[in-house]
Order: C-alpha cells, then sequence, then structure tokens
C-alpha cells in the first residue's frame, strides 16, 4: 500500500487528527468541517462498509500492511511513528489505526420513523460513552433508529463510534425538534412513546400490552437526571424495569439495553 511518511506532528496533512482527545475543540471542528473520526481497524472497515467517504488514514508505521486489503479509494495514507502519532492527537494511539471520514447528509426523523418498527429516543443524553453503548445495545437488540433531543451529544464523535464498535454506522439516527414537541411526530407516526423512569406507580415493563410493544418509542433520558417533566408529559406510558436490593435506577445505557431486550424477547432471530 503507497504511503506518506509523516514525521512532524504539526504537519497540516494530518491537522483532520490534531488534539482528539480536547471534547470542546473537536465539537468545534469536526461537525462544521464534516468530518469524523474513526479508531481502530474494525470500526473503520465498519464505516467504510456503510458506505462513509474516507478523507485520509492515518497510521502506526509498523501497521501500514495490516490495511493492504483495503479500497483507500483517492484518501492517502499517512504513517508515522508512535511519538509523533501520540504528540499529534493527543493519546497513544494503541489501535495503530485512525481514519478520517466525510459526513453524510443528515437523515430526518421522518425519514427514521417511517423505516422503522421500534425506536429509542433520547432526551440530553451528551455524555459519548453512554450514546456509543446505546447504540451498540440497540443495533444487538432488535431497534431500528435513534432520535436525538438537541442537547445529546454527537454520535460520530471519536469515543461514541469507538465504544459503539461501529455501530452508529449501522443504525439510522436523527435529530428530533422541536424538543419535546417532536414527541408528537412520534406519536403521529404510529409509536407509543415509552418513558423510562423509577417512579414507583409505573408499569413494570414486562406487563406492557401487545398493543403497547408492537410500535414502540423507548424514551430515556440523561444519567442521574432522568427525563424532564416535559418530556415525561409528551409520553403515553410510563415504564419502570423492576429492581431488587433497593437499587432505585441503571446506567442509562444499561437500563436501555434491558428495555430493548424486553421489548424484543419475542422477535424471530
Amino acid at each position: 500500500m503507497p504511503f506518506e511518511q509523516i514525521t512532524d506532528p504539526g504537519d497540516e496533512r494530518i491537522a483532520d487528527y490534531r488534539a482528539l482527545t480536547d471534547v470542546e475543540l473537536r465539537t468545534r471542528w469536526e461537525p462544521p468541517h464534516g468530518l469524523f473520526i474513526a479508531e481502530g481497524e474494525l470500526v473503520l472497515r465498519r464505516a467504510l462498509r456503510a458506505g462513509y467517504r474516507p478523507r485520509s488514514f492515518l497510521v502506526d508505521a509498523k501497521r501500514v500492511d495490516q490495511l493492504a486489503d483495503l479500497d483507500t479509494g483517492a484518501a492517502p495514507v499517512y504513517a508515522a511513528g508512535q511519538d509523533v502519532l501520540e504528540k499529534a492527537t493527543g493519546f497513544h494511539v494503541h489501535r495503530g489505526v485512525l481514519a478520517s471520514f466525510h459526513r453524510g447528509e443528515p437523515l430526518t426523523a421522518e425519514a427514521v420513523l417511517a423505516a422503522a418498527r421500534r425506536v429509542v429516543v433520547l432526551e440530553d443524553v451528551n455524555n459519548h460513552t453512554n450514546l456509543g453503548a446505546i447504540f451498540r445495545g440497540a443495533a444487538a437488540l432488535g431497534v431500528d433508529g435513534v432520535l436525538l433531543s438537541p442537547s445529546c451529544a454527537d454520535p460520530l464523535y471519536r469515543r461514541s463510534v469507538r465504544v459503539s464498535m461501529g455501530e452508529v454506522f449501522a443504525l439510522p439516527y436523527a435529530r428530533l425538534e422541536p424538543w419535546p414537541g417532536g414527541l408528537a411526530q412520534v406519536r403521529a407516526a404510529g409509536f407509543t412513546v415509552l418513558a423510562l423512569t423509577p417512579a414507583a406507580d409505573a408499569v413494570p415493563i414486562q406487563r406492557l400490552t401487545a398493543a403497547q410493544r408492537s410500535r414502540a418509542a423507548l424514551l430515556l433520558g440523561a444519567e442521574g437526571a432522568g427525563l424532564s417533566a416535559a418530556a415525561m408529559a409528551g409520553s403515553d406510558v410510563r415504564v419502570v424495569i423492576p429492581m431488587r436490593r433497593g437499587v432505585d435506577s441503571l446506567n442509562v445505557a444499561a437500563a436501555t439495553a434491558v428495555a430493548c431486550w424486553e421489548l424484543g424477547r419475542d422477535d424471530p432471530l
């Protein structure tokens, strides 16, 4: 595979990869420039398979051969030593492979809903690790799409992509606006909005009726704060995951996975 050697961490050819651990900087840089970063060979291969167009690749010089079978198209491949990679990116690139990709055109909430039977709707989930884990669990457990309030984190941020193991590329998603008024659009599309809450008077999720399960939109809030009162008011049914030993709540990614499994447990594999 032909590649260009990089010896200076300040080389403008690798500007896409600069300061990858600076969340504020990356948030200001990536979406306006229409790019995102994939970390690790498995993740970047999934991005390619999903049809995302690469801008460039940045590889540990010792690992260039492991990408020899890739069709990189017109995207350049840059190779550098670990010291240069670390200085440029701000962390030890232990997976040895990074890629910069063009973002696609964002989907609309209408398009996501039209192609889905079951969706997850998130309010103010701004932790990238939780968001990536939610996408991975939702993809594995039969969800067809994800809708995000305007305050949610970017699913294509590097940490979200990595934690999801590339499942953010497989699961359609869109921003739902206005918030929480957009929940009316979800209901109008034929979904029952199920608000996850630890409230003692909520319906245990395993007791939902067949009608409530058939086209479900699982609504979850941020870690700790949970759903806002306005979002809760926009739901159809308040639902609880019964728990033992006095535990009153789960991590939002874990709660999403449990709820998705319960709703899809009778689905054919």
